[in-house]
C-alpha cells in the first residue's frame, strides 16, 4: 500500500478556508486535525484497480501478502500488465490468493484496459467524474466506491462526496451531533453546501470518525426508518355476527400491544 502523500492539485487552503466559512461545524475539524493528502505519484488506473480488486473482502495484512504475490508473476516483479495477466492460467492465480471471483475480474480489467474502456493516467485526468465512474465500473467486480477512492486519493479530485461510505456517514452523524446515520439521498442533499470541495469536507468526516473514537461510534445507528402501523385485516362480513360486545375492550388492548415497536 501507498504511504507516501503529498498536496493535491487543487488549492487546499482555499477549499479549507471556504468549507470553514461555509459550515462552521467543519471549522474546529479543519483546526485541529491532518489536512487533506493524495497518494504521492499516481498509479495508472489498471494498477490501481488490480490492488483494490486483491484488497476486496479480506484483512488488510493478508492482501499484502497476496498483492505481493501477484506481482511477483510480471516480468520485473511488477504488477502483470493487461497481456501477462490474460495469458497468466488460473492455478497460477489461485496459487497467489486470489479467489475465483477475483481472478475474474483481473481477467475482465486486463481486458477492458486493452480495449480502451479502462483509461491510461493521462487519459484519466482529461475524463471528468462521471466519465471516470462509468467507465471503470463496467469493470467485473469494481463499484462505484472504489472508484471514488481512486478519484479522491490516486487523482486528488477536489468534488467526490462517497455518500455510501460508512466513515463519511457516521463521521457526519459525530459532527452534527445525530443519533443516526444519514441515507446516502440525505448526505447527498446535505453535502450541497460543501460543493466544489466535497472531497475535502469527505475527509474531515473521517476525521471525525479517528476523533471520536470507537466507543463512540458504535453508539452510532443505522439511518432512521418511517414507521409503518400494521394493519388490521378488514373483519370478515358475517351474515349473523355474534354478540361481542363484552370483549370489544380486551380485543382492542389486544391489537394494539401486538403493534411493533420501531426504532427511534
Amino acid at each position: 500500500m501507498v504511504t507516501e502523500n503529498e498536496l493535491p492539485p487543487f488549492d487546499l487552503r482555499l477549499a479549507m478556508i471556504t468549507l470553514a466559512a461555509k459550515d462552521p461545524r467543519l471549522a474546529p475539524l479543519i483546526e485541529e486535525t491532518q489536512e487533506f493528502r493524495v497518494a504521492k505519484g499516481a498509479e495508472n488506473p489498471y494498477g490501481v484497480l488490480v490492488e483494490a480488486i486483491t484488497h476486496q473482502s479480506i484483512s488488510g495484512r493478508a492482501a499484502a501478502t497476496i498483492f505481493g504475490r501477484v506481482k511477483a508473476l510480471g516480468s520485473g516483479g511488477r504488477i502483470p500488465t493487461p497481456h501477462e495477466m490474460l495469458k497468466l492460467g488460473k492455478p497460477a492465480l489461485r496459487k497467489a490468493g486470489l479467489s475465483a471471483a477475483k481472478i475474474l475480474a483481473m481477467k475482465d480489467l486486463a481486458r477492458k484496459t486493452i480495449d480502451g474502456v479502462v483509461p491510461t493516467l493521462e487519459e484519466a485526468h482529461r475524463l471528468s467524474d462521471e466519465e471516470l465512474v462509468n467507465r471503470l465500473v463496467s469493470v467485473r467486480g469494481i463499484g462505484a466506491w472504489t472508484v471514488e477512492m481512486f478519484l479522491i486519493f490516486r487523482l486528488g479530485r477536489p468534488d467526490v462526496l462517497p455518500v455510501h461510505d460508512l466513515g463519511v456517514r457516521k463521521g457526519w452523524a459525530i459532527t452534527y451531533g445525530k443519533k443516526h446515520m444519514p441515507t446516502p439521498k440525505e448526505l447527498l442533499k446535505f453535502g450541497e453546501r460543501w460543493r466544489p470541495y466535497r472531497t475535502v469536507a469527505s475527509w474531515y468526516m473521517w476525521r471525525a470518525c479517528q476523533r471520536a473514537g470507537h466507543a463512540a461510534l458504535r453508539k452510532i445507528r443505522p439511518h432512521k426508518t418511517k414507521a409503518h402501523r400494521r394493519s388490521i385485516p378488514a373483519r370478515r362480513t358475517q351474515k349473523k355476527p355474534p354478540r361481542l360486545s363484552h370483549i370489544r375492550k380486551p380485543l382492542a388492548a389486544k391489537h394494539s400491544a401486538r403493534q411493533p415497536n420501531y426504532p427511534e
